[in-house]
């Protein structure tokens, strides 16, 4: 029997998802994924309230969701939803209390790790420290809501 592959996207967590979305999507180069045709169509037809939009990157958005792709993957035309590399921040009420149990590491490699850190620090990320073990060496930061990642 063949097996299957799944699609699959990171959801975060988030005070703020719409924020979020606009550091990733200059982080990783990815794309903040426009929902706005599809918002707009329920809308027409009634089918979601007003309430659970907003107006966020200069188009018409879901409230509570926001997700970025990477810009050569396949998505949705009529939902802007991603068929591939994907991060989705969702709203919560409760704030971040404790350490990730998962992260993403970005490879910058040795020689642009410094420059990129440098970047990143200017989109809102904070440096936490500074990791160097027989294996590598990396850096880790924390984004504008807290989570932690990794720099190597």
């Amino acid at each position: 029997m063949p097996v299957m592959t799944l699609e699959w996207k990171v959801v975060i967590d988030a005070a703020d998802p719409h924020a979020q979305a606009g550091f990733w999507s200059q982080a990783l180069g990815y794309e903040i994924e426009d929902n706005s045709p599809l918002i707009e169509k329920l809308l027409g037809i009634g089918a979601v309230p007003e309430a659970l939009t907003t107006t966020a990157h200069g188009r018409r958005a879901w409230l509570d969701l926001a997700a970025v792709r990477h810009p050569d993957d396949p998505y949705d035309e009529e939902s802007g939803a991603g068929h591939g590399r994907r991060l989705l921040f969702q709203r919560v009420a409760e704030p971040k209390t404790v350490k990730n149990r998962l992260h993403l590491d970005l490879h910058a490699g040795p020689e642009r790790r410094e420059a990129e850190v440098e970047r990143l620090v200017g989109l809102g990320a904070k440096v936490e420290r500074e990791v160097e073990e027989p294996g590598g060496r990396w850096t880790v930061l924390t984004d504008p809501e807290g989570n932690e990642f990794c720099v190597q």
